[in-house]
């Protein structure tokens, strides 16, 4: 009975430890020869309710298997009430092979396929010879003697007298020496063995009396029965009697295979420890550091043999409250595990960040034994991650936070006006003419520009607001906590004047720039912080529009009109592509003469949803978008394909101008696409002209004097439109290859009757006339402006006084035909 009460406690320290080690349930049964349930176990945690249900689990499945025909650790899976199990069984035999009975678990979860079974194994192989004598018992407890006892082991055992004479082995013996009991009791070694066994087996013998202990007297390697290599351990140990006198010798052999493999694995695992790149601490229950690896002092700078004995507060790096540990320690004892970040302390004093995770080993007795943390160098990591966000949200010239982290901490500072029901107003602003810096400057000026606008935004952002760059020369500002209205535009200047004092970069001149702002205000122009934004973007256009160096403010019109602009631009596209537009052509005419001298193409747009629309309006929504390029290139083609159909009809209509846009005569490609058009469509050059504004002549001038001539080579008449509006000097005026100026309308509008316009009229035909240039007049309404510019010598003019633009169907029969 005190051997059956041993196997119980012993089977119940086994699964709370498995159980343990699984986090898991587990429950185990002892099975007889006829699979009838004769003990049952389970870990402490299993209430008796839960033990009789993984009970009514656990039967049918032992109950549909031939005990006869169970695998040895065979493992089953199952579902019951939508949760997995698995049953492991394992059958148990005697020494002579004699089915036992079974040794079931069952699980309360999915084991894994590389499922670790040594400690369950290891319960099995412990209890499978005392549960033999068990069944023994359970045998009408029939004689035990010393031959039954010696029998019931797997070791090979036997006994010699002080002769050397063999008086009992067991039936491990027989089978290992191929001979039976009869022919080894009553011999000695040498009728057994050769001369050289036979001397090493006395010389052994002797040794452990002389002893007068158990010693390990050999180990090697053997084979079984099955001739399956293993190694063997032999221990020889005197037999004493109660008088103290060695009456022999005994000796057992067994094989040590099991912890041959459990060494090389701790060999394995020690090994591994030493090798890993991450720090190993070691520390008993009080915290004692017992051992360290290679890596922790590679990390640390700490010797083994410095730190052997100490408390890992020698790494505290004193950046972490009491309260940090307290709360690690409370969770470190109560789930077993910690794991995160902290910062430690080198021996050379260097604070370093590590990520690490520290295990409670608990004992048999469900106490913990030791500490085990696993810990890395994450310094270098931090660092890059921190790289990596400051890539991601912050801008790189600047350092101010980029459009993702300022859409992001906008959302949270709306939401937080929200809560405070407070305003808090978004600025958005750009430098006035920045390009210009860039260009005259260079690149390293803007670029220092800007990081000086952005160290002074930095400066103010702590205040009430913070700050962001989205692109370029484009920032952003949110007042936080505004509570009365007028403290906005009071900010608003404030933070302007600030952004405009001079500039001095090394040794160079002051510069000095203007900035236009638009905001918008949480929560009167919207609640939603991507409308703010766009809101105060609507304003800053407006802002720019309205000729910078400026401060608008958001209204719902702006919007109105941001609408109206995309539905244009989105339908410009697609007239691009169905070849919606079409052109009307306005009569020039000699003042003198009242002859036809040319034609100018305008281009017209009827929309089949929203009607005509006017070139003004659509025109400098093409140039914001680039659109124009093509427009241009379609204006221009269409107008030389009419040119050449009237040619080719005998119709003389001397030129044909077409209004070429600013930046359309920047493009580099401009003029070889000006030949291919003429190319493809036959229309002679001589018979084109093509009309630019002034602003068109202040780029670049030198390249534009060089386009201009071989524009002119080609045989194009060039006129310069809108003369008077712009701000060329005479001096460049002189220099450009041109052949016309052109009256701007706001000059003729008021003749004779404005002395302003009549005196600038009259000098831009005196001064046109001195560098040989034809004059022309535009928007000519009325008979005085008409004969006013006649008799001051103007040479053409055109307008709603002789002919309003006409379709190239209505203007054919006016025109003169040679055939």
């Amino acid at each position: 009975m005190h051997t059956t009460q041993n196997i119980k406690a012993y089977w119940q320290k086994t699964l709370d430890i498995t159980a343990k080690a699984l986090s898991t349930d587990v429950c185990a049964f002892l099975l007889d020869a006829q699979q009838m349930m004769r003990y049952v176990a389970c870990n402490e945690e299993i209430i008796d309710i839960d033990l009789r249900e993984l009970q009514q689990i656990t039967t049918p499945v032992i109950n549909n298997i031939p005990l006869s025909e169970l695998a040895t650790n065979q493992v089953i899976s199952i579902t019951h009430k939508q949760k997995q199990y698995s049953i492991h069984l394992q059958p148990l035999v005697d020494d002579y092979g004699k089915q036992l009975g079974c040794f079931c678990a069952i699980y309360s979860k999915l084991l894994s396929k590389d499922f670790n079974l040594a400690l369950i194994n290891l319960t099995v192989d412990s209890l499978e010879h005392s549960l033999s004598k068990l069944h023994s018992q359970q045998q009408q407890y029939q004689s035990i003697n010393l031959q039954n006892f010696i029998d019931a082991f797997s070791e090979h055992i036997w006994v010699k007298d002080l002769d050397g004479k063999y008086i009992v082995c067991n039936q491990s013996i027989e089978k290992a020496w191929n001979k039976k009991t009869g022919q080894i009791v009553g011999k000695m070694d040498h009728d057994l063995f050769d001369v050289e066994t036979t001397k090493l087996f006395i010389e052994t013998d002797n040794s452990a009396i002389l002893a007068r202990k158990p010693i390990v007297v050999s180990e090697c390697e053997g084979t079984d029965p099955n001739n399956n290599r293993h190694w063997l351990e032999t221990v020889k140990a005197p037999l004493i009697d109660n008088t103290n006198t060695i009456q022999g010798v005994i000796g057992i052999t067994r094989n040590i295979g099991r912890h041959r493999q459990n060494e090389k694995q701790l060999l394995l695992a020690e090994s591994v420890v030493e090798n890993t790149i991450d720090g190993v601490l070691v520390t008993d229950r009080d915290g004692n550091i017992t051992e360290v690896n290679s890596a922790f002092s590679n990390i640390t700078g700490f010797e083994r043999e410095e730190v052997i004995g100490q408390n890992p507060r020698i790494l505290n790096s004193g950046k972490h409250d009491t309260e940090f540990f307290a709360k690690m320690w409370n969770t470190l004892l109560v789930k077993g595990k910690w794991h995160g970040e902290i910062w430690n302390k080198r021996k050379n004093g260097d604070i370093f960040l590590q990520a690490a995770t520290i295990n409670a080993v608990y004992g048999q007795d469900d106490t913990i034994n030791f500490f085990v943390a696993v810990f890395s160098d994450i310094s270098k990591q931090k660092i890059n991650e921190q790289k990596l966000e400051n890539l991601a949200y912050y801008d790189n010239l600047t350092q101010l936070p980029n459009r993702i982290l300022l859409r992001s901490n906008l959302q949270v500072q709306v939401e937080h006006a929200a809560t405070k029901q407070s305003q808090l107003a978004v600025i958005m602003f750009d430098i006035d003419f920045f390009k210009h810096i860039n260009d005259s400057l260079g690149h390293e000026v803007g670029d220092k520009l800007l990081v000086e606008v952005g160290r002074r935004l930095s400066n103010i952002s702590h205040d009430y607001c913070n700050v962001g760059r989205l692109s370029s020369d484009e920032f952003v500002l949110v007042l936080n906590d505004i509570t009365q209205g007028d403290m906005v535009a009071s900010r608003v200047n404030h933070i302007k004047s600030l952004i405009e004092q001079p500039f001095r970069f090394d040794d160079s001149s002051l510069i000095r720039i203007t900035v236009s702002m638009g905001v918008s205000v949480f929560p009167h122009d919207s609640v939603n912080s991507e409308n703010l934004l766009q809101n105060a973007d609507t304003a800053l256009h407006i802002a720019k529009q309205s000729g910078r160096n400026t401060v608008t403010f958001y209204d719902s019109a702006m919007t109105m009109n941001s609408v109206a602009h995309l539905k244009i631009q989105n339908a410009l596209h697609e007239a691009i592509q169905e070849q919606h537009f079409h052109l009307v052509y306005q009569p020039k005419l000699s003042l003198s003469s009242g002859q036809l001298v040319g034609l100018e193409a305008l281009i017209r747009w009827e929309h089949r949803e929203y009607g005509f629309i006017s070139p003004a309006e659509f025109i400098p929504i093409a140039e914001k978008t680039g659109l124009i390029h093509e427009i241009g290139l379609v204006v221009l083609r269409m107008a030389c394909l009419q040119g050449k159909q009237w040619l080719d009809n005998g119709y003389h209509f001397g030129r044909i101008a077409v209004n070429v846009a600013s930046i359309q005569f920047q493009r580099s490609n401009f003029i070889d696409n000006v030949a291919m058009i003429l190319q493809e469509t036959g229309m002679p050059a001589s018979c084109l002209e093509l009309e630019m504004t002034e602003s068109c002549m202040m780029y670049e001038p030198e390249k534009v004097i060089s386009d201009l001539k071989r524009l002119g080579d080609m045989g194009i008449q060039l006129s310069v439109d809108d003369f008077g509006t712009g701000y060329s000097s005479l001096s460049y005026l002189k220099k450009l290859p041109i052949n016309v100026l052109k009256i701007d309308q706001s000059f003729v509008c008021d003749i004779p009757f404005d002395s302003h316009n009549t005196a600038i009229a009259k000098a831009i035909i005196v001064l046109g006339h001195a560098l040989n240039l034809d004059i022309i007049a535009e928007g000519v309404e009325t008979k005085e402006q008409a004969a006013f510019l006649l008799e001051n010598g103007c040479d053409q003019a055109q307008g709603y006084y002789f002919s309003r633009p006409q379709l190239a169907s209505t203007l054919t029969p006016l025109l003169t035909n040679s055939k």
